[in-house]
């Protein structure tokens, strides 16, 4: 497989997340809402990253990753400090099912882990999004509960540092 890099995303890359924000992929994962990636992504956060992933200099995916506890719209409700937690997406139909996902969330989780003060990573697919749920199992996240965010009926993941390294 060819190597896959991250770089920070940039007020440049907004017309193309609008454009994968569309695709039928994407929007069965749950990614439906408005990202206002032209407002977001010149904001910097001490508690988010957010980091295109790229083929030989072309974009293939995105991957948010945040600090749940310090988030500033508390989508995640109370959160215990030195946790993490990862939003991705593959831009284009074509670039799924071609293990681009699982190196991206590799690199994710060990990017997270890299600071020795984090626990645990969450991760939220839709209760209906089964094929992510097999695909988060593998890569050792485990089920913790059900929850709604809004109005998405969600399934919460947890890999702990633990499990991850066991």
């Amino acid at each position: 497989m060819a190597t896959i890099t991250f770089r920070e995303a940039t007020i440049d890359d907004a017309p193309l997340l609008r454009y994968w924000d569309s695709q039928p992929h994407v929007l069965v994962s749950g990614h439906d809402e408005d990202w206002n990636w032209e407002e977001e992504l010149p904001k910097k956060h001490d508690w988010r990253e957010m980091l295109i992933a790229e083929i030989d200099g072309r974009q293939i995916g995105i991957i948010q990753i945040i600090d749940p506890a310090l988030e500033e719209t508390h989508y995640w409700g109370h959160t215990p400090p030195n946790m993490r937690a990862l939003d991705i997406w593959i831009g284009e139909p074509d670039d799924t099912g071609k293990g681009y996902g699982t190196e991206m969330m590799r690199q994710a989780i060990d990017r997270c882990f890299n600071d020795p003060a984090v626990t645990a990573i969450l991760i939220d697919p839709l209760v209906t999004n089964v094929r992510a749920h097999r695909f988060y199992e593998r890569l050792g996240f485990i089920f913790v509960e059900n929850r709604y965010f809004a109005d998405d009926s969600c399934l919460i993941f947890q890999l702990s540092r633990s499990e991850y390294y066991k």
